[in-house]
């Protein structure tokens, strides 16, 4: 797909994970792997004004010792975060220019659109402001980033149309999950011809490591093969994408993406049926069944995050990563006004709505103690 000046590989170098040493990025590491990136002919980085010291670092690590040409450099924008007015917002891409050092960005994205988040961009009129740095040249392509439905997007690219591409999480595990939706939002993306930019292939490195149900199919059909080698190729092997961006944390990580992406032609018929079977396999694994539909939050008087809290619950049983599962249910849940499952005051007014017919006070009470909150639920 020709969207830069010439075709690029398919990896992108996403920079919100970097190696930390003594509490600090690891520039010296950043480097190495920059130069790895590099020298396999690989040229896209992904950046944000949100991710802290990452533009600093990519400013010391690739802008000021490579030709601005022989790379691309994406950031963003995001109006959401303490902005009170146009000008706060405008502000970060002022802070952007100058911690990156880079001139122009390649990709500039209004970051994060959806739920709560969509109407601080309308507000503040950031589309006609991308517009404008497009035509000044400090933007060549603006877009945005994407957490929500198929609906909610569908209504940004009509009401935007002039958006030159959206970055989609997507990932083989849930591309038929009912709570992300990815095969619905691509599917809306590519409606609208827009090309896409994949992040979280790896559903923030939990598919580097699946459940041993899933590891074990795709190490039947390639040992030699890296499990996140396949979340990363099931992504690029989507039709209209343009880029799938890796958070690659250290060198071992690099070499192994640099690996299989380095010559990246397609994945076969039966590369394409062991992702399906290791999606199955994780479909087997007995998960609460919850679809958010969120008619239990419209009748909870306490306000419990009850789908986030579910969705939490579902990272922990498929990955057992209870790290990762309470950093979800802290976006879910707090991040979203709505309160922990330790709450719940056991009303039942939630299940006799619940179209799956879940057992809904059991299953909050299970994951108050499993995720240790306090004020235990009832």
């Amino acid at each position: 797909m020709l969207f830069f000046e010439k075709e690029i590989k398919k990896l992108g170098f996403g920079l919100m994970r970097l190696p930390r040493k003594d509490g600090a990025i690891d520039l010296e590491q950043v480097k190495a792997m920059v130069d790895a990136f590099m020298d396999a002919g690989f040229t896209y980085f992904d950046t944000a004004w949100a991710y802290p010291g990452s533009e600093d670092a990519i400013r010391q690590a690739l802008v000021e010792r490579y030709p601005r040409e022989s790379f691309q450099l994406a950031t963003k924008n995001a109006a959401w975060i303490n902005c009170k007015t146009r000008e706060d917002a405008i502000e970060q891409f002022e802070t952007s220019l100058r911690q990156t050092g880079a001139g122009y960005f390649d990709n500039y994205l209004l970051h994060n659109l959806g739920e709560m988040r969509t109407h601080f961009f309308d507000d503040f009129d950031m589309w006609e402001f991308v517009r404008e740095k497009k035509a000044e040249g400090k933007i060549k392509h603006y877009g945005f980033s994407f957490h929500s439905t198929p609906e909610e997007l569908e209504e940004i690219l009509t009401a935007h149309p002039d958006a030159e591409f959206v970055q989609l999480q997507i990932n083989y595990a849930d591309w038929e999950n009912p709570a992300i939706q990815s095969r619905g939002v691509y599917e809306v993306a590519r409606k609208h011809g827009k090309p896409v930019i994949v992040m979280e292939p790896l559903k923030g490195g939990l598919l580097a490591n699946p459940p041993e149900s899933v590891a074990s199919i795709l190490k039947a059909h390639d040992a030699k093969m890296s499990a996140a080698s396949w979340g990363i190729r099931f992504a690029a092997n989507l039709e209209g994408v343009l880029v799938v961006l890796s958070g690659m944390s250290d060198i071992p990580q690099m070499e192994d993406n640099i690996s299989f992406m380095n010559d990246f032609k397609g994945l076969s018929e039966a590369e394409e049926a062991t992702v399906n079977n290791a999606r199955e396999a994780l479909n087997r694994i007995p998960l609460i069944p919850c679809t958010t539909c969120n008619y239990c939050a419209k009748v909870c008087p306490m306000e419990i995050g009850i789908s986030g809290s579910f969705t939490a619950k579902n990272i922990y049983t498929l990955y057992g990563n209870i790290d990762r599962a309470k950093q979800q249910e802290g976006w879910l849940v707090g991040g979203h006004g709505r309160k922990q499952a330790a709450e719940c005051i056991k009303c039942g007014r939630c299940e006799q709505v619940c179209p799956q017919h879940i057992r809904i006070r059991d299953e909050l009470k299970e994951i108050a103690l499993q995720f240790g909150q306090k004020g235990e639920s009832k």
